[in-house]
Formats: C-alpha cells, structure tokens, sequence
C-alpha cells in the first residue's frame, strides 16, 4: 500500500507574489491525486516534528534562530531566495514530520511506500544555513530518524531535482552511513555537484547533466553509475528527494525530462528497493514550478509507486 502524507499547514508558508515556491505548487499536486485513480491511496495528515528531531540534521542553534526570526506578520527575507512569514515555522515543522511519519510507517511495515506532498522543499537547506526556499532538510532529517530511532545501519537519498541538493550534501559529507547520490542540471544553482565532490567516505555521487539533457541521459546516469552504487550499498531504506524541475516545461532550468522519465525513475528504484530493503521507500518532494508539469509528474510518479 502506498501512503501519501500531506498537512495544510504547508500551505501557509507565504512567499512574495511572483516568487515559483508557492503554495498553488502543492494545491495542483492535491487536485492531482484527489483524482479516481488514486482512490486507493493512503493518506494521513502529517505530524509536527519535535525540534529535537529537527536537530538531527541542523543544530539545535540553527533550529532556534528559524524559529526566531518567523514574523508575526509580514514576510522576513532570510536570503535573496528565501522567505519566512508567519505560517513558515509551523509549514516546516510539518514538512519535516511528514518526513519522519512516512519513514515510521515504511519501517513498521504499515505502508509499502510513501510520498510526502509538503512544503518548504528542504534539499538546499545545510546544517547551519537556509538556502534556495529550503529551511529544514526534510529528506536529511528523514535519514537521521531512520538511523537513530529505528537502528537502520544504512540509508540512501537519491536526488533528481533539478538543483543540486547541496544541503544534503553538507549534512552527510562525514557520514559513511548515507549514501548520497544525485542528478541535476550543471552550471545551475546552487554551483555544487561536481563529479569530484565525493565525500569524506566517497559516499557522495554526483552526476550531473547539461542543459538541455533529455531522459536518455537521466537513463545512463542511472544505469552507469547511480544504480550500481546503490545496489553496492545495499541500503535499508531508500529516500527520495522528488523534484519535478528536470521537466521540459520547468522555468527555472532547462533540462527536458517528461512524465514517463520520472515514471522509469520511480520503477527502477522500486526494483532495486525490493531486492535490497524489502520495497522500502520515502519520497518527498523538492522542486517543481511549473503547475502543470508537477501536477502531471507527481502523479505519474505516485502511480508508480502504487503499483507496489
């Protein structure tokens, strides 16, 4: 069964007008699969992760200061991109213990799988520095849990958003335990992702692609490189960070992914899941700004993972 976790609460995390991560992004994904195929899908509302929990990932520090400088009214510009508003600490709170929630129930067996509609996205978020619309590491944070509270020795996090996820990256530069591996397009934002970035315990494998890449080149990432490192891993879970801005209709890049690139994608890791980690996936959602083509990814994408 596959579980979709979701809160309203993330849609009260406010941007200025005409900023791309903005709460319509969730509402085409909710319209999306309130649709008839996807009646049997599972759904809960997401917990409130604990700061604590939170501070698995960021420092404890880092977590007070968000939670400080969330207005009581009006916006705070924390960067040139991102934004807090009234509603943005509780939205992240929620997007974290989405996270945490859905690897809870993958874990306890209640759920095959699990895709987390949330938001702020978290991917960009480093342990000490919101960044990129990103406050907490939702995928990161996911991570740790499964580590610390349920003892998995080892976890992965593959990341095909757009962007590199340099927050990840940050987090588990030192960590043999994750397995960090990601496609995006290169020179783009954030200007991380290099080939020769690898980490401390060459647990870190980027692949990154060039404008106007398609998905034949999303497929030999994956077949050459990404998909064997895995499998040599040998993860007890698999996250991941589901961005849909490798879409050809996305504004903020020019990769030309389709629907049926993200569908492969979710298929081939759900393979490699069920002869690794007993089919146990975490998805949560990272980029994704135009409408229609999240709302078309996204829902390709949880098909896929209902096919389970």
């Amino acid at each position: 069964m596959t579980l979709y976790i979701t809160h309203p609460a993330c849609l009260e995390h406010r941007v200025p007008a005409g900023h791309p991560e903005r709460p319509d992004r969730l509402r085409a994904v909710e319209a999306a699969l309130a649709t008839p195929p996807f009646a049997g899908l599972q759904r809960m509302t997401a917990q409130r992760a604990s700061e604590e929990t939170v501070a698995r990932a960021h420092t404890a520090a880092y977590v007070a200061d968000i939670a400080g400088q969330t207005p009581d009214a009006g916006l705070v510009q924390i960067d040139v991109d991102t934004t807090l508003s009234p509603g943005s600490y509780e939205a992240a709170l929620r997007a974290a213990g989405g996270a945490v929630q859905a690897v809870d129930e993958v874990l306890q067996g209640r759920a095959r799988n699990a895709f987390c509609g949330v938001r702020p996205p978290g991917h960009h978020a480093e342990r000490e520095k919101a960044m990129g619309f990103c406050l907490f590491n939702n995928a990161a944070i996911a991570a740790r849990h499964a580590r610390e509270v349920h003892g998995l020795d080892r976890v992965c996090i593959f990341d095909w958003d757009v962007h590199h996820g340099n927050g990840t990256q940050d987090i588990f530069w030192n960590d043999a335990s994750v397995l960090y591996c990601s496609t995006h397009e290169m020179p783009l934002y954030p200007g991380t992702g290099s080939r020769a970035e690898r980490g401390e315990h060459d647990t870190i494998v980027n692949v990154p692609l060039a404008a106007g890449d398609d998905g034949a080149a999303l497929r030999e990432a994956c077949d050459v490189v990404i998909f064997p490192r895995i499998a040599a891993f040998r993860p007890d879970l698999i996250i991941l960070s589901a961005g849909f801005d490798a879409h050809w209709r996305d504004p903020l890049a020019s990769l030309n992914f389709n629907e049926d690139d993200f569908a492969w994608a979710t298929r081939e890791i759900m393979a490699i899941a069920a002869r690794l980690c007993e089919g146990r996936i975490v998805s949560i959602l990272e980029g994704g700004y135009d409408l229609e083509g999240l709302a078309c990814s996204a829902a390709t994408h949880v098909a896929a993972l209902m096919e389970a």
